[in-house]
């Protein structure tokens, strides 16, 4: 039987991106890649976060704890820090 898998430094990932994420204030995550395929607790992660399907977008407050869930689902995910001036409150229009 062939075998289907051989492991060499040169396959595979390069490298899980490292996003800027500032220490206070918002930033906008946006799903880019599907939870299927993946370990239960990486789906529950992004239901955590706020995504509900692929291509999804939610703007979160900074904390420690979602630092730690965007780590683990980094593969998954991009990260965009918010002007915390320029977000839209749908309030004020006329």
């Amino acid at each position: 039987m062939a075998r289907t898998f051989v492991w060499h430094p040169s396959r595979g990932p390069k490298k899980a991106p490292a996003f800027n994420i500032p220490k206070k204030g918002k930033v906008q995550i946006k799903q880019v890649r599907s939870g299927i395929g993946h370990p239960a607790r990486m789906r529950a992660t992004l239901r955590a976060i706020g995504l509900k399907h692929h291509q999804d977008i939610v703007v979160q407050e900074v904390t420690p704890g979602l630092l730690g869930q965007i780590n683990q689902v980094r593969h998954l995910v991009d990260v965009t820090p918010v002007d915390g001036g320029k977000g839209d409150t749908g309030k004020g229009k006329k």
